[in-house]
């Protein structure tokens, strides 16, 4: 009888008993995009890559670039990208660095008080730990607050509205409350924190207040810090508050590359600027404010685990919050190394993490800056070797990204051009942790990336991470899971990966340029409640997370296996059977969400017949029933339908070409001429564009995946479409409908292009 440790006997046991396919080993066969010939010699390289990266080197990285707080504009964020310039430069890759002089603001006054009913002042301050070496380092770090906030000084009576979201303001309307005038506390979740004081302002609030409750982020979850990993009473979350959903970057040049010689706007025209004075605070100075409110009590969604009862008020709590800013200009530094290909070295393949951090930045951003590291160390002892990409491979580590991905962006649009007509994916990483592997993006690259996820070995169970995740979602599969998702998750040959909203630096590259991206880390087995704090820093990675950088080590083998994989395929292995089955998915769902939006309407009518709703005071100061609203209008989903179906053809037909192209090993195809079939592989995610971007907002181009407007990081997919529907806008939704549709059939027109060359290319 074979020997199989018990780990792995337990899990061939759990194969059997869900129907599973007992599966240790990598995919057989030819690699999408390869010859059978080209596949060996691939392979053969990957392995000598996958053997590279050191957890010893990620560990000593780690320890090396956050010893010091390194926030932009810090002496430490420079010194910082100069040594990972002589690193990259030390593993023989050609590299520089590329500066922007971009706006980056920091505090130079900050009061919060309570002045009614008692008085209490804040805080606004992060302890040092004793056991925690570089906690101490006050005279580097940056104190807490929210980049972009504008300066105030207001007093007003305190309302709190739980996470601060659209959803939220409704309730309030329920209960009658409203937050004119008003400051307003929310607790961090729900949404972007950015989001929260834009909705505040449109509601009339003066100032807002976002602290972490104990219930999402603290001792709620687990043993807070220094004994355990969770945000302790003192911690506060960092960020930035930019209104991103409009434009990342800079604000003061938006499309263009912040350069030295860029026209920029008055800081008074910069529409990313919040509209009113917003702080950050920790759940001890969040206590007693909350405390003073009276009025209605909370809904019971809305308390937190503070040990108090939950008062939405307003009244008897007044609160008074004064800002002032620096608003200064700060040089950026992107280190960026390119390997130039062989075959095609037009077409690029770019792999980025940044580097910047609010403080010492350890989880966030070194544990993904290091992997990354290890992939450049590991593809250029290749070169030594002999290996050669097919394509060029650009190598980036970003600064400014945590401010609002100033680093990413700037470049990108300093180099917009050159990227819509070289770049063919990009690929991210923003962090990681232990568990298992998360990847987000592009569905052209879902097939391809789960290819790439069965030849990773899981560093616990030995499983390649593609199956480990199976078993994991098969075993926690989300609330809302139908048995038709269940078994999906036993007999799909792929794993669905999710959408790309926004929060990192694929943003420029997928929704502005439409240059196919992914986003992978790892995690889901590592507490955390340091995000954004002082506490983030060496100390709490190497006692609470991935302790021994087993996880690091596997990120660098999945990330890098990625990047040679793309760079090094005869034809770029981009799918759209996945493509096609993920947006029809997406077309349901709009088509359902106006259903039910109809339905609703039609529900709250009637609830507002009845009296169930709270009266309102109109203009004559008269308590009244809140009006009715319009029945929303039956939408002509056509348009959308038809694009889905010209789409969905032109995939079965690149897939019977490839078939035939690849038949015998694919030893028919003629090289020479997939230069043009990958040429027009790479229009297939520019033609899910529009040169006019989404309403009101046109830096963002893509019309199927955007930030959502009031979700800020979560994905909206179908944009145009779904956000319309959602705030009721019922002749743009049907515009919007026409114009998706229209997209979908010039991406089924572009996957057409690659058919026809790819048949040229067949002898």
């Amino acid at each position: 009888m074979v020997h199989i440790p018990m780990k792995r006997f337990v899990i061939h046991l759990l194969c059997l008993s869900l129907g599973l396919p007992v599966a240790f080993s990598a995919e057989s066969g030819p690699l999408r995009g390869f010859s059978a010939e080209s596949t060996r010699t691939e392979r053969d390289w990957e392995t000598k890559f996958r053997a590279v990266p050191d957890p010893a080197n990620l560990r000593a990285y780690m320890q090396r670039l956050a010893a010091r707080p390194h926030h932009v504009g810090s002496p430490y964020d420079k010194d910082n990208a100069e040594w990972i310039l002589a690193k990259l430069k030390e593993w023989g890759l050609d590299a520089q660095i590329e500066t922007f002089d971009v706006l980056f603001p920091t505090p130079k006054e900050r009061l919060l008080e309570l002045v009614e009913p008692t008085h209490v002042t804040a805080k606004l301050e992060e302890p040092a730990v004793s056991t925690d070496p570089t906690s101490s380092q006050r005279q580097e770090q940056l104190p807490t607050y929210n980049a972009y906030s504008i300066d105030g000084d207001v007093t007003a009576p305190l309302v709190y509205l739980n996470y601060g979201i659209p959803e939220d303001y409704e309730m309030l309307d329920r209960l009658g409350i409203s937050v004119k005038g008003a400051m307003v506390i929310a607790r961090y979740g729900g949404s972007w924190r950015g989001i929260k004081p834009k909705v505040a302002a449109e509601h009339g609030a003066v100032g807002c207040l976002i602290y972490s409750d104990p219930r999402d982020d603290g001792y709620f979850q687990g043993e807070v810090f220094p004994e355990g990993a969770y945000r302790n009473k003192d911690g506060v979350q960092r960020g930035s508050v930019m209104d991103m959903p409009v434009y990342p970057g800079d604000p003061l040049t938006p499309g263009v590359g912040a350069t030295k010689d860029a026209k920029r706007l008055p800081r008074n025209e910069a529409v990313t600027l919040t509209k009113i004075p917003v702080l950050p605070i920790s759940y001890g100075d969040a206590q007693p404010l909350l405390a003073a409110l009276k009025g209605r009590v909370a809904p019971q969604n809305w308390r937190g685990a503070l040990p108090m009862t939950y008062h939405v008020g307003p009244g008897p709590a007044k609160v008074h919050l004064k800002l002032a800013f620096n608003w200064d200009l700060k040089t950026i530094y992107d280190v960026i190394a390119r390997i130039p290909g062989a075959t095609y070295p037009e077409e690029w393949i770019i792999r980025g993490n940044h580097h910047d951090g609010w403080v010492n930045g350890a989880e966030d951003p070194i544990s993904g800056l290091g992997p990354l590291l290890e992939e450049a160390r590991g593809l250029g002892m290749l070169l030594r070797q002999g290996w050669k990409p097919k394509r060029t491979i650009v190598l980036c580590a970003w600064d400014g990204e945590e401010p609002g991905l100033l680093g990413s962006t700037e470049w990108a649009e300093a180099h917009a051009e050159e990227l819509q007509r070289n770049a063919a994916v990009y690929i991210n990483s923003d962090g990681n942790g232990r568990g298992y592997l998360e990847v987000e993006g592009s569905h052209t690259l879902e097939r391809f990336i789960n290819g790439v996820a069965r030849e990773i070995d899981d560093p616990e169970s030995r499983l390649s991470v593609w199956k480990r995740l199976q078993f994991r979602r098969i075993g926690n599969p989300p609330p809302a899971a139908t048995p038709q998702d269940r078994q999906e998750l036993r007999s799909r040959p792929d794993l669905r990966i999710g959408a790309l909203g926004s929060g990192s630096d694929y943003t420029a590259f997928l929704d502005h340029l439409g240059i196919a991206s992914v986003d992978m880390s790892f995690g889901g087995e590592d507490g955390g409640g340091i995000y954004h704090s002082i506490y983030d820093d060496f100390y709490w990675y190497t006692h609470f997370s991935d302790t021994d950088f087993a996880y690091g080590r596997a990120l660098a083998q999945a990330a890098g296996t990625t990047v040679m994989r793309l760079a090094d395929a005869e034809l770029l292995p981009f799918d759209f059977d996945d493509l096609t089955d993920t947006v029809k998915r997406y077309v349901e769902e709009v088509e359902k969400l106006a259903r039910d939006k109809r339905d609703q309407t039609i529900e709250r009518n009637r609830q507002i017949d009845e009296g169930l709703f709270a009266a309102i005071e109109d203009p004559r100061h008269k308590m009244v029933a809140p009006p009715k609203e319009a029945v929303p209008p039956f939408l002509n989903f056509a348009p959308l339908e038809n694009g889905l179906a010209a789409l969905q053809r032109s995939a079965q037909l690149y897939d019977e070409a490839l078939t035939h192209a690849t038949e015998n090993g694919g030893s028919a195809l003629a090289r020479a001429a997939l230069r043009e079939a990958n040429a027009k592989l790479i229009t297939v995610e520019r033609a899910l564009t529009l040169k006019d971007g989404l309403p009101n907002r046109p830096w963002f181009k893509h019309q199927i995946y955007a930030p959502g407007f009031y979700t800020g990081y979560g994905v909206k997919t179908l944009p145009a479409v779904r956000e319309s529907i959602e705030q009721k806008q019922w002749k743009l939704a049907d515009e919007e409908i026409v114009k998706v549709g229209t997209v979908l059939e010039n991406a089924g027109e572009a996957i057409q292009g690659a058919t026809a060359e790819l048949g040229k290319a067949v002898r």
